[in-house]
């Protein structure tokens, strides 16, 4: 199939790209000329494993380019993805801006039958709205159909070409037998596809993000309880994963959700409440409980050192929102470090693969170690706040003479209590 994707940000890329992998000729349109010529030489702009290789490769096949021609794109195509971002404005919805100028590009320029495909996270009624801006411009037929995206940072490429599901949002049966078709050899183990109207695909994806952003609230709010009553947050987690009603996934206490998903979509599900006058007292409370466990871990490091941090210098580990991406957007460590320095302490930090977009956001404020261990020289603590596989087995000796005190603040519940307490260790976690 000939395929166009606008947008070239991280679901644009993965989309585009794993499209072309199962041998469709895919066009990825953007605006932005730099970071194509970039992609062009095979320079990657995000971290996600397996990504880089599978660019280079169906590049080199001639089933993937790169063009800022939009026009080209559409016109060179059957089924245009639109996949550019929907920022969070201030009142909590979603920047559509971008949506509709793209919009109004396809409808300049589709020259055949096209299907539209809102593939960026959408609120109800973005697919009508698109649909009334290409048609103001279009002279030949189309259809817009919602075809929400379901990618984990870090596991995008698995995600998107093993599936656990598709969801096609769509009023028209040309539209829905293309897009089957299209999926169809992403779904051969059987998992499937599921059609619906185009209302209920644009809020499934809503729906289940902010679930699971509540689960992650929930785990949170009993971990803080088990604190104050003495019970093992751990135990009890393993105690409720075990119910399949309940499952083991997003139930893990620690710094709260971050990325460009959860936050926005929770933010984006309340407002839309707002908007038609319903409650949303679930997903404000999950959106507090979220923000405010951050505060609960740095009061955490105050308790310790009696309120006072004034020339205490930190040991940051992790900085990504979560591991196997550079993505720091809503990430923990973001509003943690921010807290530490307005206390008068100081922060060398180091992530594998996050750096430079640190380097973006604390600029010198905070010092940038080249690994994990250089970090932790002349340190008074040490702060785990992301959980990168590296992070999981130190050498305990190592860190333990590199500190200035053997004192370790997990928050993410990595390591083992009783093991570094009987070393010799300060160590605090979450709902223990």
């Amino acid at each position: 199939m000939k395929i166009c994707v606008i947008g070239t940000g991280y679901v644009g890329l993965v989309v585009g790209t794993c499209l072309a992998e199962m041998g469709n000729n895919v066009i990825c349109a953007d605006s932005d000329t730099e970071k194509l010529e970039k992609l062009k030489k095979g320079i990657i702009p995000i971290y996600e494993p397996g990504l880089e290789e599978l660019i280079r490769s169906n590049v080199k096949e001639k089933r993937l380019e790169f063009t800022f021609d939009i026009d080209y794109a559409v016109k060179n195509s059957l089924i245009c993805f639109i996949a550019v971002g929907t920022p969070q404005k201030n009142d909590g919805s979603a920047d559509l801006s971008a949506v509709y100028d793209v919009a109004s590009k396809i409808g300049k320029s589709i020259n055949e039958y096209k299907v539209i495909v809102d593939k960026s996270t959408v609120p109800v009624g973005t697919a009508q709205k698109v649909h009334d801006i290409i048609a103001e411009n279009a002279k030949f037929e189309f259809d817009v159909v919602s075809n929400p995206e379901f990618l984990k940072q870090g596991a995008a490429v698995d995600d998107f070409l093993k599936p656990d599901r598709v969801i096609i949002g769509s009023d028209s049966k040309k539209a829905s037998e293309i897009m089957q078709e299209l999926y169809a050899p992403f779904l051969r183990t059987g998992n499937p596809v599921i059609l619906m109207d185009i209302k209920s695909a644009e809020m499934t994806k809503y729906a289940s993000n902010s679930f699971l952003a509540v689960k992650i609230s929930y785990a949170n709010e009993i971990a803080n309880l088990c604190e104050k009553v003495g019970a093992n947050a751990d135990m009890v987690r393993i105690g409720m994963c075990t119910d399949k009603r309940i499952g083991a996934q997003f139930l893990f206490a620690g710094l709260g959700y971050g990325g460009s998903c959860f936050p926005k979509d929770v933010k984006a599900l309340i407002k839309t409440a707002d908007d038609y006058n319903s409650t949303s007292k679930l997903l404000r409370a999950a959106d507090f409980i979220n923000n405010n466990q951050r505060d609960i871990f740095v009061n955490k490091i105050l308790n310790f050192y009696n309120n006072d941090i004034k020339g205490k210098t930190f040991a940051v580990w992790g900085l990504a929102f979560k591991p196997k991406t550079n993505d720091m957007r809503e990430a923990p460590s973001i509003t943690i470090i921010e807290k530490l320095l307005s206390l008068g302490a100081f922060v060398n930090a180091y992530d594998p693969k996050a750096i430079d977009n640190a380097g973006e956001i604390f600029g010198n404020k905070i010092n940038y170690a080249k690994d994990s261990y250089g970090a932790l020289e002349n340190a008074d603590a040490m702060l785990l706040l992301t959980e990168w596989n590296e992070f999981r087995r130190p050498d305990f000796e190592k860190i333990k003479f590199l500190l200035k005190k053997p004192v370790i603040f997990d928050g993410r519940n990595q390591y083992d209590s009783k093991r570094l307490k009987e070393a010799g260790f300060n160590y605090i976690c979450i709902g223990k």
